[in-house]
């Protein structure tokens, strides 16, 4: 249904069932330039430097796009103020530079600009000590999207937010960061790959690497909706695969040349009548900093940091996790939070480079880039920010098994798909939201997620009016939205619509349990599922919902992982851990 409708009236490449089918046929049958392993954010961005250089790409990733990591950050596109006190200024200003970028030119419709309140709570040092950082902070990033810093006395940083306890501050900067939706950029950054020639396909795991000789010359990929397998050739393959880097190293049988650590990071959601204030809030604690990140009609406050070594796929946040952030965050606010208030919690892995603190939040967020083995490359570490240079970084490496001459990177030039167009289509909301019968606040909403893909999207409702109606459980997202998933994004799951596509998992008290059934009927068209497909994945989803509660009850890491991991996998066939010994399999 959605891709066909669609294919002939646009410029961008449509990744719904017809161009999985396809990718399968390419995958199996040519020889690639670049095999990118890992479909987050810099496993999407290496496949768009490689492509956006000339060179012949596939991308292939076991879940979804942006389903480890990069869906579970900060939601925030920043330069790490933090770092600066690590004298991190390398990091820092490269992160700056790539925030600029993305404000400007290459994704403005999906990172915005954010005020911060910087509280203050000592006299005569800290202020001039954290506006020499701000100072440093502000002017490392060359060109600017985003205003100076602003000194605030108590009462100016009151009225930005009066829902901070009058005890708990003598003053505040304000300074401005950026916000994202993470997991719509990571998915973006794939389709801009697709756009220029990159071949991408999701649920699609390596379980093994092919070799001529001394060299890696491309992987074995299995299919994690049927199990059927095929191998891909390449002059090189990347391992990007993020906290999964040594076990994917691992079947390569070659020695890394760094390992991965996982740190847990958990957020909690809270309704955003719960806190008063115009302005993000960042607050110094003793392990770290916490956030509270305005979130459409929520705040995100977060984050833990803390060793995780239990399952990678879904790591779990427990109640310690959970009552470390309401206590860190009570301890400033007049009206404290319960755990009442919390409408959606998540945890997500860093991958830090090991071997350089006992501590994770004093590892290095700066990355690495090595030659594995003739033919293979991995890259790990670094932050979300900066993933456009950490791709270039790999690429650069790669291109030393590459036969043909490889031009340098131009993805500083490169727009997502979205971008192009976004601004002159902001000025005419009005304009469109006449023409397609919606409200302009609806319109805008829709701008800041699909950018100038907004008629592709809506096109979809042309002969079908009801999907411009609200989903009825979740009215923050549009029927017509969740079709466009499915149709174009590369949604294969009830699990990648709820979740990532839209935000609904997190967004909602129900956690997307109460609209499932609907969203569920809204896509079985669009990707050919028959009423018991439609069943197993109300049914999936719903227990992966429970078993996510119930861990957030537990006290510890090993009691929540052992709850959080009886869940069904949407995608049936996937390998958990993949073995280095892998029986037999089908063949295509």
């Amino acid at each position: 249904m959605g891709s066909e409708l669609l294919s002939n009236r646009s410029n961008t490449t449509f990744l719904g069932p017809q161009a999985r089918v396809a990718a399968w046929e390419r995958l199996s049958a040519e020889q690639f330039d670049v095999v990118v392993v890992g479909g987050g954010v810099v496993g999407a961005g290496v496949a768009l430097d490689a492509a956006t250089r000339g060179l012949k790409v596939a991308l292939v990733e076991a879940r979804d796009f942006a389903s480890g990591t990069s869906s579970r950050s900060s939601k925030m596109f920043h330069g790490g103020l933090r770092y600066l006190e690590q004298l991190e200024f390398g990091l820092v200003r490269e992160a700056l530079h790539e925030r600029e970028l993305s404000l400007s030119t290459l994704a403005p419709h999906l990172v915005k600009p954010l005020k911060f309140l910087f509280p203050l709570t000592h006299r005569v040092w800290e202020r001039p000590y954290i506006a020499a950082g701000i100072f440093l902070y502000d002017s490392m990033g060359g060109a600017k999207s985003v205003p100076a810093q602003k000194h605030l006395t108590r009462s100016g940083a009151l009225r930005m937010a009066p829902g901070i306890r009058r005890k708990s501050l003598i003053g505040g900067i304000r300074y401005y960061d950026t916000i994202v939706d993470d997991a719509r950029h990571t998915m973006s950054v794939a389709r801009t790959a697709a756009h220029y020639g990159a071949v991408v396909r999701t649920s699609t795991q390596v379980v093994g690497f092919l070799r001529e000789a001394d060299r890696v010359s491309g992987v074995r990929v299995r299919d994690s909706e049927n199990g059927v397998t095929t191998e891909v050739r390449g002059h090189v393959v990347i391992n990007a695969t993020g906290v999964w880097t040594d076990e994917v190293q691992a079947l390569s049988s070659q020695r890394g040349r760094f390992r991965v650590r996982a740190s847990k990071g958990v957020h909690i959601v809270v309704p955003r009548d719960r806190i008063v204030s115009e302005a993000a809030i960042i607050l110094r604690t003793e392990k770290s900093v916490l956030f509270i990140i305005p979130w459409g009609a929520h705040w995100i406050i977060g984050t833990t940091d803390t060793d995780w070594k239990l399952d990678l796929a879904h790591p779990a946040a427990t109640k310690a996790d959970i009552d470390y952030i309401l206590g860190e965050v009570n301890a400033v606010l007049v009206t404290p939070l319960t755990h009442a208030d919390i409408d959606g919690v998540y945890a997500g892995l860093r991958p830090l480079l090991a071997g350089e603190s006992d501590e994770t939040s004093k590892l290095s967020r700066e990355h690495a880039v090595a030659r594995v083995a003739p033919g293979l490359v991995a890259i790990a570490g670094g932050k979300y920010t900066t993933y456009r240079v950490m791709a270039e970084d790999a690429v650069d490496l790669a291109a030393e098994d590459i036969p043909a001459r490889v031009a340098s990177s131009i993805t500083e030039k490169v727009p997502l798909v979205g971008a192009d167009g976004y601004f002159a289509l902001v000025n005419q909301t009005h304009h469109l939201a006449t023409k397609y019968g919606l409200h302009p606040y609806r319109v805008k909403h829709l701008l800041d997620r699909y950018g100038s893909l907004i008629d592709e999207v809506l096109q979809l409702a042309a002969d079908k009016p009801e999907l411009l109606q609200p989903i009825t459980d979740a009215p923050s997202y549009l029927q017509v939205e969740v079709v466009y998933g499915a149709a174009a994004e590369g949604a294969l799951h009830l699990e990648d619509i709820l979740s990532r596509r839209t935000r609904i998992s997190i967004e909602y008290t129900h956690r997307g349990v109460n609209c499932a059934g609907q969203v569920a009927a809204l896509v079985a068209p669009v990707l050919g599922w028959e009423a018991a497909t439609v069943d197993r994945e109300v049914e999936n989803y719903n227990a992966r919902v429970e078993a996510e509660i119930k861990s957030q009850m537990q006290p510890d890491d090993e009691s929540a992982d052992a709850l959080r991991v009886v869940a069904p996998e949407a995608r049936q066939e996937i390998l958990e851990p993949v073995s280095v010994a892998m029986p037999p399999v089908r063949e295509l």
